[in-house]
């Protein structure tokens, strides 16, 4: 099912859809139709066609109250006629194609050169070979079976390179094969509340049907298509399907389409599901885009060069983890800087490839003089005809040298290794309840200097309980009695509390035996239910006798109101309104307060001060959020303006402000000393009273009584960071955040602020890496600007889910440290196998060189080197990349952006092992034949067979290569390099593995490996001048680094590389660039947007003219109908095809705008 293109699908929904013309009351070509409508045409069409959405539900055989029957057979029909919800996914690359991507490497297609020149030149028997006097090193000691074998190293060259390929190809397709599996795993668990059989329940969002009754809320990402029936207040961004920043409001008789793939800003209510998957708006775009396999291929094609960034888009899960070559990664980087990580590596890479390149082409070029000078001058030999294919086959030698010395000064191995490395790391972070969702993001929380921390849910368990209540003129320090309460302020109370909080929000009983009731919905308003029932009242009544649909109008909470009101209309006409919200705030709005006989009394400003006083603070400072209920009584008539909100929220009675504890997690304490033992500052911003979060605060250990530290509320801390203009200024904030620890009271404007004058503040010498948490929908900018964002998995909207980078399944603090403890890991596997990977590089090179400069040929051959290099990297990669994290990592300060990936140590060990190799295998090399007693391999002719003396070299390389990987497991200068060996089960299986595999290549290899079996004796020398590679470890760990002053380090990011011309040049309007940065979403099949809003415009064009469905016949038109589009104002096509070519630049959605006028 998944492989279906879009078109096929599409069609087949066609005929289905023929067929069943007559089951429903409309078909899905009307539904489709309607849904391109938008607001008062629709209304318009709604009422014309069908009368209203009652009777739209009535054909779609629904009930607006009960939801579907939710039998099988009906559901089963309806996908059939109507199609399922879900768009069929872009073709994984095949394992082909992975292969020929592997096969553009550079230094192999120079392998590969060289060796079909190498194979062609060996097959080629010219009449001059037998010509004595052709060339000098050339003896007759050749026989002629010899001169047959000359294939063998072009052969065994190409059998290598395929090696290689293979590798990386199927490294490459169990990276994609694992992403899409967590990628499914989002999917899956990405749920939605429909209404089935008067039952609310939640269901997967592929399960959804037309017809259903969905309950959308605030945070909601909308699945599908629908109608909007009844609900209050609900306002929808729909800047990912229109470019339009500006919320819509939505009501029954004005916008009543709810567009799938936009997200609920406000509010909340209830729709009937119109279309799904492919002929949902997002469906039809997808399909004009042809999502699906083949005109994918033709328009990729076309399109390659502008938009690399959306292609990948397309890709679900090449977008969000970047699970493809680095390049790519880096065109869609979805943060504004390549990670710390990436930037020193491929910083590194490019000066390795240079010194390689250069040491190459010198050994080339001395080989081919020290041949001509000797051949032609010093035995003044003329150039003879006949000889000449056998010159071509000396230089095509020398050619092959030159490439081997290449090949081996690159480390190919370093990608595979961060790879792997992030592979490994992201598999296990998945058991530590982190789910990662951009790979770089993993090893950046290495980094990690701050991390900005929600209160809710995050440091506390998010179980809200009221545990002090102030009713009726007392204040009582735990649930008070219920007949201590006057009756009527009782009734006005549980009303207050039942009606005025979200129907959905309920307590359920517990599970199990003696558990806590399981608390659904809104935590806070879970709390105020369970007083209600602690004061052993009943809500479920009090709703039952005013079901949702009777409510007259709702304010529902946000985060400018920071209260919630409901109004109802009482039975003799007239109306009341319930309020709740944040004491201090609808405290203000009170006039009159219920006093202990129930009746209002006046409250005065004085009374209010004397309250906060003497009932607010002290609940605050004992780490309770303080909530204040209260009601207003309208007149029947006249009928007051709801829409004047100043005034209608004004005048309350106070009946009641109750304490709500929120206790801190018990593990919290704990994870947040060791954040700040590993050199990282906690600093907590929450919505709420500053008393409370810096009660709480001193609980978690965020602060300690006694230190120097600031502690905010969001209207002082502005107050603070502005200038008379009102404009923020980056050195007001440097004063400010060094020391600042509690946020209270915070906006999300605030809290974007505080993060992003943190990470552009050059007030410190290291650039801060911030990590933030949120789980609102607000929390969204803040999350999209930080280096890493966290969002909540349990109690997280959509849309935080979608601005994040990890996804803490369960919602907890401590997993955040385990977080830095993986990032940390990755950085130190990388490192470790950078350590071994360059004293391979550095030996072998040199090797080469020199000895090919000496004896004009290198002791260790091209296949040989391959060997080396190929096994040697990607075991050692795999063997060095899986060594699980300690709680040792955490016991050192982050390295930070300008830190070296190379450090001084590290450079000592690799110098240090470098020269006791070299000294080692020159001494074999120039004197070994004398030590072992066996004839010298130096000077051999052309094709001669290999000679011991050489395979000793070979051997002894391995060896010391073998025990120099297990002193690369320590990069800070340890001295047991054994510590926790064990534990690491990969690494013991690869080390004995690549033995294994050493000894079958000595004694069997012969020919292709230029290899001679050796006695048991020479094989023990080998072994043991390995051995003395760890006992010379210990003697480079004890000379002190800091006496190394000349030691340069490699690999190291400056300030200047890291800011992008982009971000010096930002505009003012940060905060709404990052909040329509959140708007992109890649959820669901919701991730070709990006494309989308370059193509926008030709839907657009489509509807003044025709219906949807001309359009999509026409669709083989429709790139080139784009174009032209595009054309129509081409001075910001030309902006817009940038925006998607560079990862900083804003959302197209924002880019497109001066486009739209251009449209006819």
């Amino acid at each position: 099912m998944g492989d279906m293109t879009n078109s096929d699908f599409y069609s087949k929904n066609q005929r289905n859809e023929s067929s069943h013309g007559g089951e429903f009351g409309c078909t899905l070509e009307e539904l489709r139709s309607l849904m391109e409508l938008r607001s008062t045409e629709a209304v318009v069409k709604i009422k014309e066609t069908y009368g209203d959405t009652e009777a739209i539900c009535r054909r779609l055989k629904t009930s607006p109250v009960e939801g579907l029957p939710g039998t099988a057979p009906d559901l089963e029909k309806r996908k059939q006629i109507f199609g399922q919800n879900f768009i069929p996914p872009k073709k994984p690359k095949t394992f082909l194609q992975l292969v020929w991507e592997a096969l553009q490497d550079v230094t192999l297609i120079i392998l590969e050169i060289a060796a079909i020149i190498s194979l062609g030149l060996s097959f080629y028997h010219p009449p001059g070979e037998s010509n004595e006097g052709c060339a000098t090193a050339q003896a007759g000691a050749e026989d002629e079976g010899e001169a047959e074998a000359g294939w063998i190293e072009g052969a065994a060259i190409l059998l290598s390179v395929i090696c290689v390929v293979l590798v990386t190809a199927f490294n490459d397709w169990s990276k994609e094969k694992q992403f899409r599996g967590l990628q499914s795993r989002i999917e899956q668990e990405q749920k939605f509340t429909v209404v089935r059989a008067g039952q609310v329940v939640q269901i997967p969002v592929a399960e959804i049907v037309v017809g259903d009754i969905a309950q959308v809320k605030y945070g909601d990402l909308l699945p599908a298509d629908g109608l909007f029936i009844q609900g209050n207040d609900l306002k929808i961004d729909e800047s990912s399907l229109t470019g339009e920043s500006d919320q819509v409001r939505k009501s029954v008789d004005k916008d009543p389409m709810l567009l799938s793939g936009t997200h609920v800003m406000e509010g909340s209510g209830r729709m009937v599901v119109t279309a799904v998957g492919v002929n949902s708006q997002t469906g039809i775009i997808f399909t004009l885009l042809g999502a699906g396999g083949e005109e994918e291929e033709k328009k990729d094609k076309k399109a390659k060069q502008q938009d690399g960034a959306a292609a990948m888009e397309m890709q679900p899960l090449k977008s969000a983890e970047g699970g493809d070559a680095d390049d790519k990664k880096k065109a869609n980087m979805h943060k504004k800087e390549k990670s710390v990580l990436q930037g020193k590596l491929t910083k590194l890479a490019v000066q390795i490839g240079k010194a390689g390149l250069v040491m190459s082409a010198i050994t080339v070029i001395i080989l081919v003089l020290y041949f001509t000078v000797d051949t032609f001058v010093v035995n003044k030999k003329p150039w003879l005809p006949e000889c000449t294919p056998v010159y071509v086959q000396y230089f095509v030698k020398f050619f092959i040298i030159g490439v081997t010395v290449l090949v081996v000064a690159v480390p190919e191995g370093l990608p595979l290794a961060v790879t792997i490395s992030l592979a490994y790391s992201v598999k296990k972070m998945m058991k530590d309840n982190n789910l990662v969702r951009h790979l770089d993001a993993c090893e950046t929380m290495g980094n990690a200097t701050a991390i900005c921390s929600d209160k809710t849910g995050t440091l506390t368990t998010n179980r809200m309980t009221v545990v002090q209540a102030y009713v009726g003129d007392v204040h009582y320090k735990e649930i008070p009695d219920p007949s201590s309460i006057n009756a009527k302020t009782m009734e006005l109370l549980v009303h207050a509390i039942a009606i005025n909080s979200a129907y959905t929000t309920k307590i359920l009983p517990p599970e199990k035996e003696g558990a806590l009731p399981r608390q659904v919905g809104n935590k806070t308003e879970c709390g105020l239910l369970g007083f209600v029932l602690d004061l052993k009242q009943d809500y479920e009544a009090v709703r039952i006798q005013m079901p949702e649909e009777k409510l007259y109008k709702v304010y529902t909470f946000n985060s400018v109101r920071k209260s919630m009101s409901t109004v109802i209309k009482l039975p003799d006409e007239s109306f009341r309104m319930y309020s709740k919200g944040a004491s201090e705030i609808v405290l203000k709005k009170c006039c009159k307060i219920l006093s202990g006989a129930g009746e209002p009394r006046v409250f005065r400003p004085r009374d209010r001060d004397e309250m906060v006083k003497k009932v607010i603070e002290p609940m605050a400072c004992d780490g309770l959020r303080t909530i204040c209920v209260a009601y207003r009584d309208f007149p029947s008539s006249p009928e007051p303006d709801w829409d004047n909100e100043n005034d209608i929220l004004n005048d309350l009675t106070c009946i009641c402000v109750v304490g709500i504890e929120d206790p801190v997690r018990p593990e919290v304490p704990e994870a947040i000393r060791k954040c700040q033992r590993a050199g990282i500052t906690v600093r907590m911003v929450t919505g709420d009273n500053i008393n409370t979060a810096r009660a709480i605060a001193i609980k978690c250990g965020i602060i300690h009584p006694g230190e120097d530290f600031l502690c905010l509320e969001g209207k002082e801390f502005n107050q603070r960071i502005r200038n008379e203009k009102g404009e923020i200024e980056q050195e007001r904030i440097d004063k400010i955040w060094p020391k600042l620890r509690v946020l209270a009271r915070s906006s999300p404007t605030d809290k974007h602020t505080l993060v992003k004058g943190i990470i552009d503040s050059t007030h410190t010498e290291q650039r801060q890496v911030v990590a933030v948490t949120g789980d609102g929908t607000n929390d969204g900018p803040a999350l999209k600007k930080a280096d890493v964002g966290f969002a909540m998995g349990i109690a997280g909207t959509d849309v935080a889910k979608e601005a994040s980078d990890i996804i803490l399944t369960d919602d907890n603090f401590s997993s955040i440290v385990k977080a830095v403890m993986w990032g940390r890991n990755v950085y130190d596997s990388i490192s470790k196998f950078l350590q071994f990977q360059l004293t391979v590089n550095v030996v072998a090179v040199i090797v080469a060189f020199t000895g090919a400069c000496i004896t004009q040929d290198s002791p260790l051959k091209a296949v040989q080197m391959l060997w080396v290099n190929l096994i040697m990297d990607t075991f050692a990669s795999l063997a060095l990349a899986t060594e699980p994290p300690t709680e040792t990592l955490l016991l050192r300060k982050p390295y930070g952006r300008n830190k070296p990936l190379i450090s001084r140590t590290m450079m000592k060990n690799i110098l240090g092992h470098a020269v006791y190799q070299l000294t080692l295998i020159f001494t074999l090399l120039f004197v070994g034949e004398k030590m072992f007693q066996i004839d010298s391999g130096r000077n051999a002719p052309l094709h001669s067979p290999p000679s011991e003396h050489y395979t000793i070299i070979f051997n002894t390389f391995v060896m010391m290569q073998l025990f120099n990987e297990i002193n690369a497991r320590k990069i800070h200068g340890e001295r047991n390099v054994f510590d926790g060996i064990f534990r690491n089960p990969i690494f013991c299986t690869i080390v004995l593995g690549t033995f294994a595999i050493q000894i079958v290549i000595v004694q069997f290899g012969g020919k292709p490996f230029s290899c001679s079996p050796l006695q048991l004796d020479q094989w023990m020398w080998c072994i043991f001048i390995g051995l003395g590679e760890l006992v010379w470890g210990q003697v480079i760990a004890t000379i002190p680094t800091s006496r190394l002053k000349f030691l340069k380090e490699a690999g190291r990011l400056t300030q200047k590389e890291e800011l992008p011309e982009e971000e010096l040049n930002e505009d003012v309007e940060e905060i709404d660039h990052a909040e329509r940065e959140l708007r992109r979403g890649q959820i669901l099949w919701f991730r070709g947007l990006n494309r989308i809003q370059t193509q926008i415009e030709v839907v657009n064009t489509f509807k003044s003219g025709a219906s949807f469905q001309g359009a999509l016949r026409r669709q083989s038109s429709v790139t080139s109908q784009s174009q032209d589009v595009a054309n129509l104002s081409s001075p910001s096509h030309v902006s817009l095809s940038n925006a998607l070519s560079s990862p900083t630049s804003l959302p197209p959605a924002a880019a497109g705008h001066p486009r739209r006028e251009g449209v006819p």
